[in-house]
C-alpha cells in the first residue's frame, strides 16, 4: 500500500484511489485520535468543493466520523481556507475539507485541519495512516452514544463577513474587478462578497455543474481572466482555483500578476502601515529573483524555504512572520487565517488599489520578474546522486558565472516523478534558455536522460 498523505493530504482518483471504504476508514481513524486527545463527543467540520464525487466521499467520510462517536458538522460546498477560519469561529475540534484543488474533476482528496485551523501535523497523519494500513481496531459505540450529523446553514455567509471585515473601511467603489471562479467552490461567493464592497463585478466559470471545475479555467489557464479583464475594462482580475485556497491576477492590461507580484505589492504597503511583522517575507526557492531584488530595494528582509505552502507556513511560525507564499499564488496572511486562502488575497491587493489611487499595472511593475527557463530532463537511478555529478556541477558553475549576481541557477529533483528540474533565471531570455540546455544536455550525454 503506497503512502496515504502527501504534501496536502490525500489525494487520488474518485471511487478508484480515493474511494468511499477509504474515506470511512480515514473519517474514523481521524476522529478517534481527536477525540482520544480531547474527550468524547468532539464535533469535526466537513465541507467539499463542486465535484461530482463530493456528495459521495462527504458521506462516507461523515459515516466514518459517526461510527468512532464524533459528531461531523457539514458546512456544504465552501472554499478550503474558509474551514481554516470557520473551526476557529464555531470553536470546532478538527475540520475536513473534500476537495483536489487545481486537478481535474476526476480527482479528489481530504484535508485535514486541527482545532486551531492548521493542517494535521505530519505525526497526527502518519498514526492515522498506521491505523488504517495495520488494521487497528476502532471504537464502535451503539446506542445513543453513535454520533449524529448536523448541518451548519450559516458558513457561506459567517465566512463573507469574515473576508469583509479585512477590507479597507472605504469599499471598492469605483473599482471594476474581473472574476474567475473556476466552476469551483468560489463561485456565488466571490461576487457576492465583492459586489458588497462596492465593486463592480465581472465573473466568468461561476456555474459549477459538478464535473467542469479547473476545465479549462481557474489559477491554472489564467488566459481566460486575461481575456475578460481586457473585454469588461476591468482595474484587475482574479482567478481562483477550485477550492479557492491560491490566486493568480492580472492588471488592467491584461498581463500576468502571479503571486510573487501579490507579495510584493502586499509586503511594500504592509511595511509602510507597520504591519510587516520582524521586516520580513516567507518565499520559495521558486520565487523569482526580481521579488527578492525588490525586497532589497524596500530594506525587507527574506527567509526561503522549499516549495510547498506546508514549508511557508513552518517558517512563518517559527519566526513569527505575516507574509508569505508561493508563485504559484498560495499566500499567506497569518495575522488574518491560518492558510493560504486566494479570496482574502485579492482583498488585500484590492486594499492596496483602493488606498493607493495607482493602477494595478503601475504596482506590477514595481516588481520586477526576470525571465524564467524550466526544463525537465527525464532520468534513471539516484537524482541525489546525479546532482553531486562533477561534470553537471562544473557545467552549472560556468553557467553561474556567466549569469553572475544578474541571475541564478535551480536543479531540483520533483517530488513526484523521475525528473530533475532546471531552472535559469537571467535578464536575457535567450542566453538562459542556452544555458538550461547546455546543463540538460550533459545529463542527456552522460546519463541517459531525456528532455521532456
Amino acid at each position: 500500500m503506497a503512502r496515504l498523505f502527501g504534501t496536502d493530504g490525500v489525494r487520488g482518483v474518485a471511487n478508484s484511489g480515493l474511494d468511499c471504504n477509504l474515506a470511512m476508514k480515514i473519517g474514523a481513524a481521524g476522529a478517534h485520535l481527536i477525540s482520544r486527545s480531547n474527550g468524547a463527543g468532539r464535533r469535526v467540520l466537513v465541507g467539499c468543493d463542486t465535484r461530482k464525487s463530493g456528495d459521495m466521499l462527504c458521506a462516507a467520510l461523515m459515516a466514518g466520523i459517526c461510527s468512532v462517536g464524533c459528531y461531523p458538522v457539514s458546512v456544504g460546498v465552501i472554499p478550503t481556507p474558509a474551514m481554516a477560519y470557520l473551526v476557529r469561529k464555531y470553536s470546532a475540534d478538527s475540520a475536513v475539507m473534500i476537495s483536489a484543488s487545481h486537478n481535474t474533476m476526476e480527482y479528489n482528496g481530504i484535508k485535514w485541519f486541527n482545532g486551531g485551523g492548521y493542517k494535521l501535523t505530519d505525526s497526527m497523519e502518519d498514526e492515522i495512516e498506521a491505523i488504517i494500513r495495520e488494521g487497528r481496531p476502532l471504537p464502535a459505540p451503539t446506542g445513543s452514544l453513535v454520533g449524529k450529523i448536523t448541518v451548519e446553514d450559516g458558513a457561506r455567509e459567517d465566512y463573507i463577513s469574515f473576508l469583509k471585515s479585512t477590507a479597507c473601511p472605504e469599499g471598492y467603489k469605483g473599482i471594476r474587478i474581473a472574476l474567475d471562479c473556476a466552476n469551483g467552490s468560489s463561485s456565488g461567493i466571490a461576487r457576492e462578497l465583492f459586489e458588497s464592497l462596492g465593486a463592480e463585478v465581472s465573473t466568468c466559470a461561476d456555474a459549477p455543474d459538478g464535473c467542469n471545475i479547473n476545465d479549462g479555467c481557474g489559477s491554472t489557464h489564467p488566459e481566460l481572466i486575461q481575456r475578460l479583464t481586457l473585454k469588461s475594462g476591468a482595474d484587475a482580475g482574479f482567478a481562483f482555483d477550485g477550492d479557492a485556497d491560491r490566486v493568480i491576477a492580472c492588471d488592467d492590461m491584461g498581463r500576468i500578476v502571479n503571486g510573487d507580484k501579490l507579495m510584493g505589492i502586499c509586503a511594500a504597503n504592509m511595511k509602510k502601515r507597520g504591519a510587516l511583522k520582524n521586516n520580513t517575507v516567507v518565499i520559495t526557492v521558486m520565487s523569482n529573483i526580481g521579488l527578492k531584488k525588490r525586497f532589497e530595494e524596500l530594506n525587507i528582509n527574506y527567509v526561503e524555504t522549499d516549495v510547498g505552502d506546508r514549508y511557508v507556513l513552518e517558517a512563518m511560525l517559527s519566526g513569527n512572520y505575516a507574509l508569505g507564499g508561493e508563485q504559484s499564488g498560495h499566500v499567506i496572511f497569518l495575522d488574518r487565517n491560518t492558510t493560504g486562502d486566494g479570496m482574502l488575497t485579492a482583498v488585500q491587493a484590492l486594499n492596496v488599489l483602493a488606498s493607493s489611487g495607482a493602477k494595478m499595472s503601475d504596482l506590477a511593475d514595481e516588481v520586477p520578474s526576470y525571465p524564467q527557463v524550466l526544463v525537465n530532463v527525464g532520468v534513471n537511478g539516484d537524482r541525489n546522486a546525479l546532482m553531486a555529478d562533477s561534470l553537471l556541477c562544473g557545467c552549472i558553475k560556468a553557467a553561474s558565472e556567466r549569469l553572475g549576481d544578474e541571475g541564478r541557477i535551480l536543479l531540483r529533483p520533483s517530488g513526484t516523478e523521475p525528473l530533475l528540474r532546471i531552472m535559469i533565471e537571467g535578464k536575457r531570455k535567450e542566453e538562459i534558455g542556452e544555458l538550461a540546455m547546455d546543463i540538460a544536455g550533459v545529463l542527456v550525454k552522460h546519463h541517459g536522460g531525456i528532455i521532456m
